[in-house]
């Protein structure tokens, strides 16, 4: 239980720091930020694993997870913007 209370932690910092990083108009207040830390800290481990900085089972560090948050929150806003128009 306390790895969970732990893992929604680092997810709300990396989440935040995300949105610091990229501001804009994205939904979304504590829990939203969270679960964007969270999914960015999966998707960080799972590119690590498949570029081979991290070994099977090692979950990705604090910096990494918002850089995954980073990237999960532009694929959000390309898609929210549809086909550019030209």
């Amino acid at each position: 239980m306390l790895s969970f209370i732990w893992m929604c932690l680092i997810g709300l910092v990396a989440g935040a720091l995300a949105k610091l990083i990229m501001p804009g108009k994205d939904p979304g207040g504590m829990l939203i930020t969270m679960l964007l830390g969270i999914a960015g800290s999966v998707v960080a481990g799972f590119l690590g694993r498949s570029l081979g900085w991290y070994h099977e089972g090692e979950g990705a560090g604090l910096i990494m997870s918002v850089v995954g948050a980073i990237l999960l929150l532009w694929v959000y806003r390309m898609m929210r913007k549809g086909p550019a128009a030209g």
